[in-house]
């Protein structure tokens, strides 16, 4: 299925992007299109305002794909509260590691060089971080000095 967002990734897309190939279409074929205008009719926009899956009262992207699809994980629904603290204007001090978070992804955003490739070094940190958060054992304790 080809799925259509604007281009120079950031946070929220770049989540949807990871979330898309990981439990939903794993030979999602992603087009990129130019801020302000209308993606491809034979693909499924996301986080452009208008489209099903954008942001939803005062929630990313990423959350509505979840509600949309049924994904319920509590990895998944903290990895939400993470992106949607560093995606949404007005929840970024919620959580803490979403300015840690929105660094990481705007770093890559910005030295990928090629959407496509962002979309791939993103796979790396959310595949880490889902990891993280879906461990058992919870997140490792805090290094005392």
């Amino acid at each position: 299925m080809r799925w259509a967002t604007w281009q120079r990734v950031g946070i929220d897309r770049m989540a949807c992007a990871w979330l898309i190939l990981r439990y939903i279409d794993p030979a999602a074929e992603f087009l990129f299109v130019e801020y302000g205008q209308p993606p491809p009719g034979d693909a499924e926009a996301f986080d452009i305002p208008g489209a099903r899956l954008t942001h939803r009262r005062g929630r990313c992207t990423f959350s509505t794909i979840l509600r949309e699809y049924g994904l319920r994980d509590p990895a998944l629904d903290r990895l939400s509260e993470i992106i949607t603290g560093a995606d949404v204007p007005g929840n970024f001090f919620d959580h803490p590691e979403s300015a840690g978070l929105e660094a990481v992804c705007r770093g890559i955003s910005r030295t990928a060089g090629d959407d496509h490739v962002a979309i791939r070094h993103g796979l790396v940190v959310f595949d880490g971080l889902y990891r993280l958060f879906s461990d058992a054992a919870g997140p490792p304790a805090p290094v005392r000095p």
